[in-house]
């Protein structure tokens, strides 16, 4: 019998497709709300797997929409009482329950100051909804396993969809409408991941590593490795891994590395052949035979998946890793020791 954590990772073709028909309308009319406020910046406010959709956030306005895009500090809201100015702002919440105190009072204080505000969330009537002046429905349904999957593909998914809206480019859209297959495509190799994950059961730590659009998927991939297999996982940019995290590479090390096809890929090649060198144990997930060659456990994704969109694919060998050595630990793939499926922090 599957965990829930594995049918909710199976689950998400489904989720992005029913985003794809039943909240487009909502979006492109809130794409007409933004374009009319016309915002000088964005300040994103998440926290955990919600707060790593916000990195891919901050990418994807920035290159797509031209806007600078600022990650908030809740506590400056919270715990200091020292909200910065965001008057000709859009201040954007994600939170997959829409609960917590510290990232609704983001969106309070962005209203009050007359900015924008724009909720996404999986709880549409909750509290970050109801100060928001705009609601995203993720529309994944109730996620039981305690560790989010869909909810965070489904948060790209509604970013990505929104970015486009926003720039009103139907080239896009159409690249938006081929995730479901291209995520399906990713899941059929499932059982091969889950079944090489076992080679890492005996791991203590690990680095993850990408740049540009898939530092948010290092992020993620790293959250899970340790909330699902208490495998101490560190996530760098591949440029701030060279600045000196890199002298922790030695024979046998662990390094997962996310190489999408695009601007990225040359940098992170190069910098995988320097590891493989130093006898890195090297989990490579790419659709580029370049860097899986130079993998002990390469992790193929589906070709010709646009960079602005490889984040949402490219997560779920990732996700399939960490669950695989979840099991192969005999451990609970959904309850993790200590975590509870909404946390509230102020």
């Amino acid at each position: 019998m599957s965990s829930h954590l594995e049918s909710e990772i199976r689950e998400q073709p489904k989720v992005l497709q029913r985003l794809l028909e039943e909240e487009r309308t909502n979006i492109e009319q809130v794409a007409d709300a933004i374009r009319e406020r016309a915002p000088k910046f964005i300040v994103l406010a998440a926290r955990g797997t919600s707060d790593n959709a916000a990195r891919y956030g901050q990418y994807l306005f920035g290159t797509a929409n031209s806007l600078p895009v600022a990650l908030a500090t809740p506590s400056l809201f919270t715990l200091y009482k020292r909200p910065p100015q965001m008057d000709g702002a859009l201040v954007l919440g994600i939170s997959q329950s829409g609960q917590s105190p510290d990232i609704v009072s983001v969106l309070e204080e962005g209203r009050r100051q007359g900015a924008l505000t724009l909720a996404i969330t999986n709880v549409p009537h909750s509290s970050l909804s109801d100060v928001a002046e705009h609601t995203i429905s993720l529309l994944a349904g109730t996620e039981q396993s305690v560790a989010a999957t869909k909810t965070y593909t489904a948060s790209l998914m509604a970013l990505a969809m929104l970015s486009t809206a926003v720039g009103k480019d139907s080239q896009r859209f159409q690249a938006l409408q081929a995730l479901p297959d291209l995520m399906t495509e990713a899941l059929n190799l499932a059982p091969d991941t889950i079944e090489a994950a076992e080679r890492y059961r005996y791991a203590e730590a690990c680095v993850v590593l990408s740049r540009g659009y898939n530092y948010a998927t290092a992020y993620e991939i790293a959250l899970k490795i340790k909330e699902l297999t208490y495998i101490l996982a560190e996530p760098y940019s591949s440029a701030d891994f060279k600045h000196g995290p890199v002298a922790l590479v030695e024979r046998g090390f662990p390094v997962v590395a996310i190489v999408p096809q695009g601007e990225v890929a040359e940098e992170l090649v190069e910098l995988l052949r320097q590891l493989s060198e130093n006898r890195a144990e090297l989990v490579i997930i790419s659709a580029q035979r370049d860097a899986l060659d130079l993998a002990q456990t390469p992790l193929r994704l589906p070709a010709d998946v646009p960079e602005w969109l490889s984040p949402i694919v490219a997560v779920v060998p990732g996700q399939l890793l960490a669950l695989g050595v979840t099991l192969a630990k005999g451990l609970d793939p959904d309850h993790p020791r200590g975590l509870r499926k909404v946390t509230l922090t102020w």
